[in-house]
């Protein structure tokens, strides 16, 4: 089994990443930062999120394991003084493996142009200065003129997330879906959105055009600037992001970890 190692800049993280390639070689895994099998990030979620991004194109054959060099993250299980028992299961690996939904985005220029996106967490679509006016289509018809600061496309897992603080539901990732949020939309007697964030099933499309072309859209920890761009088209994707399943955490526990205290009984 051939396993990369993807870790942030940080001096704990490249430490711990020198420590767990020398107990990975010891015991006969290797090491291919290529073409893994597996792909083991050191650091926090936002190290995941940069290599899912640099992986995108082998996602089909890759799992991924999230080693975390502080608290649990949501996409991370392992700690770092973890190291023996992450190689144990390493070195027992039958392919066992959880699967999550991804976004699917489609940019289109206005040359006709299209260029394919896929987002592990979600897509962003923000005006950085003024407001953002953008026709919402659904279901291939027109649905609602847009103001506001943004808008937010959500898979289940990134429904934690951007769209958590944008008032939208949490989505379990049995749920093949995406949901929109509005980021800070203008409602008055003149202007008008249905003001509540949306759940789109997998075979549906949600598409964005922008009236402007002075806005920014972001995608994980990716950016595109919005020149030229006639419309954005959001779907769940068909392919999915895969995970090595030793003791991958029930979703609703990581939902509890991540913003609930403990309870007393």
């Amino acid at each position: 089994m051939k396993i990369a190692i993807f870790n942030n800049d940080a001096k704990n993280s490249q430490m711990i990443t020198q420590s767990l390639v020398a107990s990975l070689e010891k015991n006969g895994l290797t090491i291919d930062n290529q073409h893994p099998d597996i792909v083991i990030t050191v650091g926090g979620d936002g190290t995941l999120l940069g290599a899912f991004q640099h992986y995108v194109d082998q996602i089909d054959t890759i799992r991924f394991v999230g080693l975390h060099t502080g608290h649990l993250g949501f996409y991370t299980d392992w700690l770092s003084t973890e190291l023996a028992n992450l190689v144990s299961s390493l070195t027992h690996d039958n392919g066992q493996r959880v699967s999550y939904p991804l976004l699917d985005m489609t940019v289109v220029h206005e040359s006709g142009e299209q260029y394919h996106f896929l987002a592990l967490n979600e897509a962003a679509i923000k005006q950085p200065v003024g407001t953002l006016v953008a026709d919402i289509y659904l279901g291939g018809q027109l649905f609602e003129r847009f103001r506001g600061d943004g808008i937010a496309v959500a898979t289940p897992t990134g429904s934690t997330a951007y769209n958590k603080a944008n008032g939208g539901a949490v989505l379990h990732p049995k749920l093949s879906a995406i949901q929109m949020s509005e980021i800070a939309s203008i409602n008055n007697r003149v202007f008008r959105t249905l003001g509540s964030p949306l759940v789109v099933p997998k075979g549906e499309e949600i598409i964005v055009k922008p009236k402007s072309n002075h806005f920014l859209v972001m995608y994980d920890q990716s950016e595109i600037k919005g020149r030229h761009i006639n419309e954005l088209r959001l779907r769940v994707a068909d392919k999915q992001v895969h995970f090595a399943a030793y003791r991958h955490v029930d979703f609703w526990q990581r939902v509890h970890r991540a913003f609930i205290n403990d309870i007393e009984s």
